[in-house]
């Protein structure tokens, strides 16, 4: 059974919108009947996996769709990854088996950094979409802008999300900071947005009011750690933030804070989700289970998802308050132990952040035969604004010494990769 046969009975007149074009859910099932014949002419149910590249535009939507109603299982592509990783994502999963009951595969570079891909069920998804309109009170009406690549698992929960609750769904194409601002301030925008920290802070930097968009009733941030301050400006101004923690291995969101426990100060990314347990274990590392636990991994190197108990280890640090309210602290690979002490990389970006003549920056810790790691940091700066000597003289006043970084570069953007993501390997790799 395809997504569109999923949709609820109500929603015969949600709208699919790219800002050109507005399409009835009558004339998209119709348009994607027709692209599915073409997929699959012979109408065979083969269940054979099908790489394709993917934006988040009408032609997109209807191609992934296409693909579903056509008996196969599609596994989106990232545009923007690099041909080899194109070529090595397309050679892995073309003729690769899947687990029964697989809907779909994403490709994921995974905790270990190797990339493989992910196999989702319907129930999976489904499980996802409920949770989530139950922590964040979606409902019908709600207006969905597209503005992640469907080949990330935010993106692709946005659409299977609004699918399933029968909302509207603005598909644009590849995120734009102006078009999106446009959209905003447009009578008839989306009303809920899924953004990564970064999109957040580009779509604030040029918005041209104080307070936040009239219609925005919820702008959904993940996908990387979202710092303190950007939380506290936009929450200032008004805009309502929800904070959520997700994997691909949990069909996207684990525990999301709601934009009122945002508002008021609650720290972490609230409780978990409906269904889904999250332990944390001695060491600090999260493990996850539940419904949204995707049902394995495909390509050419396997692994098992689960360990002997059905838990999903992460990879990922948190701890768990008295009342169940998740805090992620960080990740294991970015644990800095310097001269027996041990540093957590993304504190330290916390505080340097602080610094006023400071747009982002990336902390690493690079190889040191007498301290064993130091610490490393890129920093991303204002334009004119940023001296190095004044800024590591702030540094030694506001820093324990430990945790002071030893290793700059300064001045480029920070790499990032195709989901918008600081590509922490990329910056390791340049020290």
């Amino acid at each position: 059974m395809d997504l569109l046969a999923r949709c609820p009975a109500q929603s015969s007149t949600r709208i699919l919108t790219d800002g050109s074009e507005e399409i009835t859910l009558e004339s998209l099932r119709c348009r994607v009947s027709d692209a599915a014949k073409r997929l699959n002419p012979e109408g065979a149910t083969t269940g054979q996996v099908r790489p394709f590249q993917i934006q988040a535009d009408v032609d997109g939507m209807i191609e992934l769709l296409a693909t579903w109603a056509a008996g196969l299982i599609p596994a989106p592509l990232n545009p923007k990854l690099t041909d080899d990783a194109r070529q090595q994502a397309t050679a892995a999963l073309s003729s690769v088996s899947t687990p029964p009951g697989t809907c779909v595969v994403l490709w994921t570079s995974g905790t270990s950094g190797q990339p493989r891909g992910v196999a989702l069920s319907w129930a999976n998804l489904e499980a996802s979409a409920r949770a989530a309109e139950t922590r964040l009170g979606l409902c019908a009406d709600d207006v969905w802008l597209a503005s992640l690549s469907p080949a990330h698992v935010g993106g692709l929960a946005l659409i299977t999300r609004a699918f399933l609750l029968g909302n509207r769904l603005i598909a644009m194409g590849q995120f734009d900071v102006a078009r999106t601002v446009a959209l905003l301030e447009s009578d008839d925008g989306p009303t809920h947005l899924s953004l990564v920290p970064t999109q957040l802070h580009q779509i604030r930097e040029a918005w041209r009011s104080t307070s936040a968009p009239p219609r925005l009733r919820c702008a959904l941030i993940g996908g990387a750690h979202t710092p303190r301050t950007l939380v506290e400006r936009v929450t200032g101004e008004g805009w309502p933030i929800a904070l959520t923690y997700g994997a691909t291995e949990m069909s996207s969101q684990v525990a999301t804070a709601t934009p009122a426990e945002v508002t008021a100060g609650l720290h972490g990314v609230g409780l978990p989700l409906d269904g889904v347990e999250v332990r944390v274990a001695q060491d600090e590392e999260i493990l996850l289970r539940g419904p949204t636990r995707a049902l394995g991994y495909v390509g050419e190197v396997t692994a098992s998802l689960t360990n002997e108990s059905g838990w999903y280890h992460t990879g990922d640090l948190g701890r768990l308050d008295g009342d169940g309210r998740l805090t992620i602290t960080g990740r294991r690979i970015d644990r800095i132990v310097t001269g027996g002490v041990t540093l957590d990389a993304i504190a330290i970006e916390e505080d340097l952040r602080l610094h006023p003549t400071v747009v982002d920056v990336c902390v690493v810790g690079v190889p040191d035969d007498v301290w064993g790691e130091r610490v490393a940091a890129w920093v991303e700066p204002v334009h004119g604004e940023f001296d190095l000597d004044e800024f590591e003289a702030w540094v030694s006043r506001a820093m324990a010494p430990s945790a002071r970084p030893r290793v700059w570069r300064v001045g480029d953007p920070l790499p990032r990769n195709a989901n918008g993501k600081i590509d922490r390997a990329c910056v390791r790799s340049t020290f």
